[in-house]
């Protein structure tokens, strides 16, 4: 099956501009060229032995423009566009929350979220979310001794303990390495 390809003037410059697009990647670079040799006339077989891939390949890419036009040449995010009402709604809240005068950690704000707005993040979710409004850094770690007084008092005793002791003094090692301070033998 022979498929030609004749592109309108509008349709060649647009692919022609995409050609010299420098955010184009190299796999979407073949696909401009793959269309705009298609136009000069050369046959999917030699589009693909010219681009070392496969003629099922380059009937594919040119199928695609013929229906779909310029817009199948670029490769499409994967996954949902992102839901910006809800992250608006997510930040928000945690903005909010995070105005109050205490210390969170990333499981706490999960469950003041759940309870005050109804909304439901993991850990990790909460983490992301966290970072994209830039008002958390991972301090956990430590911080906790301050969210327990018990803890904060036995670190305390501990601290007060340590810096009562004298410093020991330290020697150099208890064998003798250097030569000259070895005893001479008769």
């Amino acid at each position: 099956m022979t498929l030609r390809l004749s592109l309108t003037d509008p349709d060649r410059d647009a692919v022609r501009a995409l050609r010299h697009d420098p955010t184009i990647r190299p796999l979407e670079r073949d696909r401009v060229e793959m269309v705009l040799l298609a136009d000069g006339g050369w046959s999917a077989p030699r589009i693909a032995g010219h681009l070392a891939c496969h003629a099922a390949t380059v009937r594919s890419v040119l199928k695609r423009f013929a229906t779909e036009g310029v817009s199948c040449l670029r490769r499409a995010a994967p996954g949902p566009p992102p839901d910006m009402v809800r992250r608006r709604q997510v930040t928000d809240a945690l903005t909010t929350v995070l105005g109050q005068d205490r210390t969170w950690t990333a499981a706490q704000l999960a469950t003041a979220l759940r309870e005050q707005y109804g909304i439901v993040l993991s850990i990790r979710q909460t983490r992301k979310y966290l970072t994209r409004i830039a008002a958390w850094r991972r301090t956990a770690r430590s911080l906790r001794h301050k969210q327990d007084p018990q803890r904060a008092d036995h670190a305390a005793q501990q601290l007060a303990r340590l810096e009562a002791k004298p410093r020991s003094v330290v020697s150099g090692s208890s064998t003798l390495t250097n030569a000259a301070l070895r005893p001479v033998c008769p």
